[in-house]
C-alpha cells in the first residue's frame, strides 16, 4: 500500500493516494508499509512531469477530480502529457478518416470539427471527441470517447446494418431526420419478419473492456405491433465458441403500458391492424414487468435498447474476428410497423 501525503512540518496532512494490502502503521514523519519505512513526502514539492507521470496512471475522472488539489497538481493533470495518455493511440488515425459530411454538432467553446485537432490541447481534444461523435466510414458510422474512462464507442448507422428487406418500399423506406447524427434513418413501413444485424471488427473495440450493445430508435405517432410482441436479441462472436448471449425484449415506446397484463393467445394480425384492437383477450391477470425489457430515452431524444453485453478480451488473445448484435422478431407472424431505426451503439459498460 502507498500513501501520499500532501503538507508538511505542523500542517494537516491529507491524503491523495488509495490502495489496499499489508496492514499499514503510521509513525511520527514517516509510514511503515509492512517492513518498508518510507519519509511522508510532500507532492507539492515533485516536478510537475513527475506529478503529471502519476495522474496520467490513474483515469480521466480521477485526473478531473486531482486538480482540485492545488495550483501544481491542477497545471499537471491539465497537461498533455496525461490526456495524451487517456486517448487511445489509434484516435489519430481515426480522425484522419474522418468522413466529409461529418455535421457533428459542437459546444460554442468546442470547434466543430476534430480535424484542427492539432490546434486543440489534448483534454479540448479528449472533451471534444466524448460529446462530439465524428462521422467515419463515408458516414456510417460515429466514433466517440466514452468520458469517464476514454474508451472507444461506436454507433453502427442503419445504412450499415443488415435489415431485411430494407430496399423493398412496400416493407421500409429511408428518410431524414435534423436529429440524428447519419444522414439517413430507416423507417419500417409494415413487415412481419423483423430482422436487424450489425457487426463490427474485434480490433476497433478497446480491449480489456466490458461493452455493452444498444439498438437507438424512435416509434412515429402509428406504430402498432410491438406493444405485446416479445423480441428476441442477442450478442456474440461469429463463429466464436461461446454461444451468443440471448434474450427478450418489447419494442413499445409507451414501455408497455398494457403489458402490466397477461396477454392470452388471439389471432393474427393482419394488415394495418392495430393489436390494441384485440383488448378482449386481455385477461385482468397482473404481470410483473422487468424494467430492462423496456426502452429507455436517451439525452438526444432517441430511444434505446439493450441487446446484450461483451467482454472484448485484452491484445493477446488474437482478438480477430467480428462481434455481431441482432434484434429478431420471427415467429409471431404478427404485422407490425412504424419503427424508426437510426442504428446500433456499442459502448463501455458504466461501473456503478
Amino acid at each position: 500500500m502507498f500513501k501520499f501525503i500532501l503538507g508538511g512540518g505542523s500542517q494537516k496532512k491529507t491524503d491523495v493516494g488509495v490502495g489496499g494490502g499489508e496492514e499499514e502503521e503510521e509513525e511520527e514523519g514517516r509510514i511503515s508499509c509492512g517492513t518498508v519505512m518510507v519519509d511522508h513526502i510532500d507532492l507539492q514539492n515533485l516536478p510537475e512531469g513527475c506529478i503529471a507521470n502519476v495522474v496520467s496512471l490513474t483515469t480521466p475522472r480521477d485526473a478531473c477530480r486531482l486538480s482540485l488539489v492545488s495550483r501544481s497538481f491542477k497545471s499537471a493533470s491539465e497537461s498533455d502529457a496525461v490526456w495524451d495518455r487517456f486517448i487511445p493511440p489509434e484516435t489519430h488515425t481515426i480522425l484522419s478518416l474522418q468522413s466529409p459530411s461529418s455535421s457533428v454538432s459542437s459546444s460554442p467553446s468546442s470547434p466543430s470539427s476534430t480535424s484542427n485537432s492539432k490546434s486543440k490541447s489534448k483534454k479540448e481534444l479528449y472533451l471534444t471527441l466524448c460529446d462530439n461523435p465524428i462521422l467515419i466510414e463515408q458516414g456510417k458510422m460515429s466514433f466517440s470517447l466514452d468520458k469517464s474512462s476514454g474508451k472507444k464507442c461506436y454507433m453502427i448507422s442503419a445504412r450499415a446494418l443488415s435489415i431485411v428487406w430494407a430496399d423493398t418500399p412496400h416493407y421500409w423506406k429511408w428518410i431524414s431526420l435534423p436529429d440524428s447524427r447519419f444522414e439517413e434513418v430507416a423507417e419500417l413501413v409494415s413487415v412481419c419478419w423483423l430482422e436487424i444485424r450489425g457487426r463490427i471488427g474485434r480490433r476497433m473495440l478497446s480491449p480489456s473492456t466490458l461493452y455493452k450493445a444498444y439498438l437507438v430508435f424512435k416509434s412515429t405517432a402509428g406504430a402498432y405491433g410491438f406493444d405485446h410482441q416479445p423480441v428476441e436479441v442477442s450478442v456474440g462472436m461469429l463463429g466464436g465458441e461461446e454461444e451468443p448471449t440471448r434474450h427478450t425484449v418489447f419494442l413499445d415506446a409507451e414501455r408497455g403500458q398494457n403489458a402490466a397484463y397477461h396477454i392470452g393467445p388471439g389471432p393474427r394480425r393482419i394488415g394495418l391492424i392495430n393489436r390494441r384492437h384485440f383488448l378482449g383477450y386481455q385477461s385482468s391477470q397482473p404481470r410483473e414487468i422487468n424494467e430492462a425489457q423496456y426502452p429507455k430515452e436517451r439525452d438526444d431524444g432517441w430511444l434505446e435498447i439493450e441487446l446484450g453485453e461483451f467482454f472484448c478480451q485484452g491484445g493477446g488473445d488474437g482478438g480477430d474476428g467480428e462481434l455481431e448484435m441482432a434484434c429478431l422478431e420471427v415467429t409471431g407472424g404478427h404485422w407490425k410497423g412504424g419503427l424508426i431505426v437510426q442504428g446500433i451503439e456499442i459502448r463501455p459498460k458504466i461501473k456503478d
